[in-house]
């Protein structure tokens, strides 16, 4: 298992609110919102913004709103690859001079013709330096309650995404991957200090298991965990649930939102992921002679 090596940092979570049908609009929304986070004190080194922000989120919108998104490490000199929401993007991190998760949007991949609900992460030169397709498709049918099936126009990803920072490795998720606890396990015994997940719970999901999902993946590997999602918007199809988060290792919530637009900050702890590890010191006790190593193969 892989040592976590990580230094104290400041994390800002953009529970972006307003989003609606005009694409130009909800980028717009997304560059102020990055921009009052990056000039808080103190200055923030990670921001992250929530799943599917630039689109409605509804299987019927997709592909309307997809966009080309260029390999990892573009720094954006080919105009051609990438669409005006990933531009946008790499502006807002380097106008911020911060890191960004610039949440999810809709891909397309043209080769193939599919569709997927992508995350991309930039350095703050506007590099491209991670991006994570989401690999667990929410398909769900909850009686009278919740009938959702993105598989009727996304395509699911087939890779595990981390990506490395000054302040340490950061795995990311989309939304319904963390229901899927391998892909935490995998991410902390690569060395990650946090999980991070743009995410979009609803109104019936959000209640049963937003919070302790969250908890579960912070205790499980002692590392941190932060979902953050978009505001609720009465006026969508689809209610968000917003209360955007973020855990520490011993499951311990640090800050969440209510429904609202927040920008939400936690500063990030790293000698509580040493002391977690050293007084519970599960990641050296695990029995891989009785158990395999989820993690195997992915080094």
């Amino acid at each position: 298992m892989a040592k976590i090596s990580a230094r104290p940092f400041r994390l800002a979570l953009c529970q972006l609110g307003g989003t609606g049908k005009i694409k130009s609009h909800n980028i717009e929304l997304a560059r102020k919102i990055v921009a009052q986070a990056a000039s808080s004190t103190p200055k923030p080194d990670l921001i992250v913004l929530p799943e599917i922000w630039n689109s409605p989120y509804a299987v019927t919108s997709f592909r309307e709103y997809s966009e080309k998104i260029p390999e990892v490490g573009s720094t954006g000199s080919d105009s051609d690859s990438e669409g005006e929401t990933i531009k946008a993007l790499r502006e807002m991190a380097r106008e911020s001079g911060c890191w960004l998760i610039g949440g999810s949007i809709p891909e397309i991949e043209e080769k193939t013709d599919s569709i997927f609900n992508c995350a991309t992460a930039y350095d703050p030169q506007g590099k491209l330096v991670a991006k994570h397709r989401k690999v667990h498709l929410f398909d769900i049918d909850i009686p009278g309650r919740q009938t959702f099936k993105e598989s009727d126009s996304l395509t699911g990803g087939s890779t595990l995404t981390t990506f490395e920072a000054p302040f340490g490795k950061i795995g990311l998720g989309i939304c319904y991957d963390v229901r899927f606890p391998e892909m935490a396990m995998v991410a902390a015994r690569q060395g990650c200090a946090a999980m991070i997940y743009p995410s979009a719970f609803n109104t019936t999901t959000g209640p049963m298991h937003w919070t302790l999902l969250q908890r579960a993946r912070a205790v499980d590997n002692q590392i941190y965990v932060s979902m953050c999602s978009p505001a609720r918007n009465p006026e969508a199809a689809y209610q968000a649930y917003g209360h955007s988060m973020v855990v520490n290792p011993l499951g311990d919530v640090l800050v969440e939102a209510d429904e609202h637009e927040a920008i939400l900050y936690a500063d990030i702890d790293t000698e509580l992921l040493a002391t977690t590890r050293r007084n519970l010191p599960v990641t050296i006790q695990r029995r891989f002679d009785v158990y395999p190593d989820v993690s195997k193969g992915f080094q």
